[in-house]
């Protein structure tokens, strides 16, 4: 019997489900974002093959039924023409983590990324941190990929493999942070780190910042008992017992209540150049 009348050959379309993951974008490029459009850029530019379209084709079809990204590794389960999904497996080189530290002081020393990362946001720049670094973020040829799929296909991707590239590029859409988690560095570490490397080594979520009234409300506050006799008294100006302690006055506190703005200005964070100009007019109280 020819080889195309075996069972692994037969010409046969994928077996539709309903609960699968769908792309998003129905005709045209797939990814939306700067980095989900660099990591298609890079794939489409590595000459893969037709694979890649008839993978476009699977992800918005539905035909991946699930998708999961750790450190160095993208598995997913994408039905196919048989019966029991196919397992996709995309592995790449992670960073190691003594290169993780200088990329992590690179961006502490950057003002505008860091603002900018521990707000949730991705710098457009971000890339050039790692080249400068002799680094990459994004692999630059299929070598650095490892793509395995237990479907009967000898060619390397194959249409499952492409469809999880392409679900994986919108789930950098939906959370950016998972471009760092692939390379080894999960979001929870790398935002710690970068706060410990600027000075502010607490998590916002575990140690809510103490605003200007916590720090008031904290001060030590006068027996009622020893103030009765000069409630009704009229005074034209408060002496500096009645005021309470000097440090009671926080002439930077409205930069304190906001976080990092994502602006920049000669090299540093706006409410950093603005702070000396806030504390200089406390002075002249």
């Amino acid at each position: 019997m020819p080889f195309w009348d075996e069972p692994d050959y037969v010409k046969s379309g994928p077996i539709r489900v309903d609960n699968g993951i769908r792309a998003r974008s129905r005709r045209g490029a797939i990814g939306s974002s700067w980095w989900s459009r660099r990591f298609i850029e890079v794939l489409e530019s590595l000459e893969l093959g037709g694979r890649l379209a008839r993978g476009r084709s699977y992800a918005r079809a539905g035909q991946v039924l699930s998708l999961e990204v750790t450190a160095g590794s993208v598995v997913s389960s994408v039905q196919g023409s048989r019966p029991k999904p196919y397992q996709v497996r995309i592995d790449i080189r992670q960073i190691w983590d003594t290169h993780w530290e200088r990329v992590e002081r690179a961006i502490a020393e950057a003002a505008i990324f860091s603002a900018k990362l521990l707000a949730g946001e991705m710098p457009e720049d971000l890339e050039d941190i790692f080249d400068d670094l002799g680094l990459w973020l994004f692999p630059r040829d299929s070598g650095e990929l490892t793509m395995d799929c237990t479907c009967p296909d000898m060619s390397v991707p194959c249409k499952h493999v492409a469809a999880t590239l392409y679900l994986l590029a919108e789930a950098f859409d939906r959370d950016p942070f998972l471009v760092l988690t692939w390379r080894g560095r999960d979001k929870g570490t790398l935002l710690a780190n970068l706060r410990a490397l600027r000075g502010s080594p607490e998590s916002t979520e575990e140690a809510p910042r103490r605003s200007i009234w916590d720090e008031l409300r904290s001060l030590p506050q006068p027996d009622l008992a020893d103030s009765v006799d000069g409630y009704f008294s009229c005074r034209s100006r408060l002496s500096p017992i009645d005021a309470g302690p000097p440090d009671i006055v926080i002439p930077d506190g409205v930069l304190r209540e906001r976080d990092p703005l994502p602006l920049e200005a000669h090299g540093k964070v706006v409410t950093d150049v603005l702070r000396p100009a806030y504390l200089a007019m406390g002075e002249h109280e």
